[in-house]
């Protein structure tokens, strides 16, 4: 963050959904760091919320001002815009004054969810993220990457990917100070990698022999249903894979350093730091 609590100019409630998810609960951290006033958004708070439940969401826009706006699974699954303008309208009667979305880059389905935000009435910041680095380390890749081998159909192509903590930094800074309404921050990492070439830094951060085996869409879509994965995260992570890394993400943005007057924090420095961590110890 590259501002103090003295700098903070908006202190109102803010809800933040997914507040225990991977962006979500450090937005809530840097939120409360700040003395903010915070209500998580999840089915384990209370009150609870639950994107399935309508009835749920008057309780926790209740006196609220600000939202972080987190859809689960992902603003590209099916049924999320319908979902996300149902919320937005609710927000609008409760009073909320601003919402900032957290999208996905290249993700036309996420796009039309921008779009709900942007003609909702609301003051609106859209964090269009890149593949987070965090995927590797707190999601579902953890547990290959502890086997020693990643499979994915992924080859190639390059991602700058994002660590969830700049994620939160823009989305924090966008809920707490002025100047930030009406703009699309696209947020990645400085580089971009390969799946291939971001497995090989984790080995090496790690000290472990990590393999990284490509596979097709259709084998990649079997073997997570054997898993046991949700239908929906598991035809949801297919499509990502075999739609959006085409390429189109391949190119760094500049949207962090616009929001933060920073540069993003590399992969590299994300994988050192998990692995002193200990969590990719086998």
């Amino acid at each position: 963050m590259t501002n103090s609590a003295a700098n903070i100019i908006e202190k109102g409630l803010t809800l933040v959904l997914g507040g225990t998810g991977k962006t979500g609960r450090r937005v809530v951290e840097r939120l409360e760091a700040l003395d903010v006033p915070v209500r998580m958004g999840s089915r384990s708070a209370s009150p609870p919320f639950d994107w399935e439940d309508e009835t749920t969401w008057p309780p926790v826009l209740r006196d609220v001002e600000n939202v972080y706006l987190s859809y689960y699974p992902d603003l590209a699954a099916p049924g999320a815009r319908e979902a996300v303008r149902a919320f937005t309208d609710a927000a609008v009667d409760a009073g909320v004054r601003r919402v900032v979305l957290l999208s996905g880059r290249g993700e036309p389905e996420a796009q039309e969810c921008e779009r709900v935000v942007r003609e909702s009435g609301l003051a609106w910041t859209v964090v269009r993220s890149a593949w987070f680095a965090q995927n590797f380390s707190e999601d579902y890749l953890l547990h290959p990457v502890l086997a020693g081998e990643v499979t994915l159909p992924a080859g190639d192509v390059p991602e700058p990917f994002i660590d969830a903590g700049d994620i939160a930094d823009v989305a924090v800074e966008a809920l707490t100070r002025d100047g930030h309404d009406g703009e699309v921050y696209e947020v990645t990492g400085p580089r971009a990698l390969t799946f291939t070439e971001a497995v090989a830094e984790i080995g090496r951060a790690a000290g472990r022999e990590i393999a990284f085996v490509q596979v097709s869409a259709d084998d990649y879509a079997a073997a997570l249903g054997e898993q046991g994965l949700p239908e929906e995260l598991a035809g949801f992570l297919t499509y990502l894979f075999a739609n959006v890394l085409d390429g189109r993400n391949a190119r760094p943005a500049d949207g962090v350093r616009r929001a933060l007057g920073r540069e993003p924090r590399d992969f590299a420095d994300y994988a050192r730091d998990t692995a002193a961590s200990g969590i990719w110890n086998a």
